[in-house]
């Protein structure tokens, strides 16, 4: 015998209940509306109000100091999962008639300190592959397959070992227009790469020849094509995207 017991309920009490509802209901609408007038009157930092950016901030300190580990990669793909057409995601800073033969990167090991590098010389560092499912913040991805030489690698190779253990790197493109601030301890992950090459061919230029940034733990905004300026700080540096209300860390 089924211990279910139906309930009888009067037309009263029904009118009373749907009443309480719409009481309840617009109430939270009147405490959403009050708190998004309250939220649009604060200060803002870097395109967003404050308490946002203060939640911001405090997924980045989590993320960066207690979750992140150089052993979370990415998951690897196989090249034939690879499409044949590998999606663009941004062209700030990589305009078509840049001189890719006089290109030479500029690392400033400190300040009145700079060392350039040319595409030869980074290209006699060990290669590595990298194939990963690229996430854009549009809402897109796509698993993609990028060749170059390990960051990790090249801090190695040019004693930038004091530098790297500077909080940040700061990336810009040639011409300044495009720029990046990334954790040390994201840049130093395995799969993080100084990128020349895109399924066994050359960049083209509107994936950021001659080098660019391919950075797996973080969404495409922090993936800098074109790369002119590396540097190390202990104080962030200048964010593109931050500046215009997104999270810094960007961090998958």
């Amino acid at each position: 015998m089924s211990d279910f017991k139906e309930e009888i309920v009067s037309t009263k009490e029904i009118r009373k209940r749907t009443i309480k509802a719409f009481v309840v209901f617009f109430v939270l609408i009147a405490l959403a509306v009050s708190g998004w007038k309250w939220l649009n009157r604060q200060p803002t930092d870097n395109g967003i109000p404050k308490p946002i950016r203060s939640v911001l901030d405090a997924n980045d300190n989590i993320f960066t100091n207690y979750i992140f580990s150089d052993y979370n990669l990415s998951k690897a793909y196989l090249p034939s999962e690879v499409p044949a057409r590998t999606r663009l995601n941004g062209d700030i800073g990589t305009p078509d008639n840049f001189d890719t033969a006089s290109w030479k990167l500029q690392l400033i090991r400190a300040v009145g300190d700079t060392q350039l590098i040319s595409l030869a010389e980074i290209k006699a560092l060990p290669q590595t592959e990298v194939i990963f499912d690229f996430k854009c913040v549009e809402g897109w991805s796509q698993i993609t397959r990028w060749e170059g030489v390990k960051f990790s690698d090249f801090v190695k190779k040019y004693g930038l070992e004091q530098q790297a253990s500077l909080k940040y790197v700061g990336l810009y493109t040639p011409d300044n227009q495009y720029y990046v601030g990334i954790d040390t301890k994201s840049m130093l992950q395995p799969q993080t790469i100084l990128c020349y090459e895109i399924n066994g061919r050359p960049l083209p230029m509107n994936q950021g020849a001659p080098l660019r940034l391919i950075i797996p733990v973080k969404y495409g905004i922090k993936h800098l094509k074109r790369i002119g300026t590396i540097f190390f700080s202990n104080q962030r540096p200048p964010d593109y995207w931050f500046e215009r209300g997104y999270d810094y860390h960007a961090g998958l």
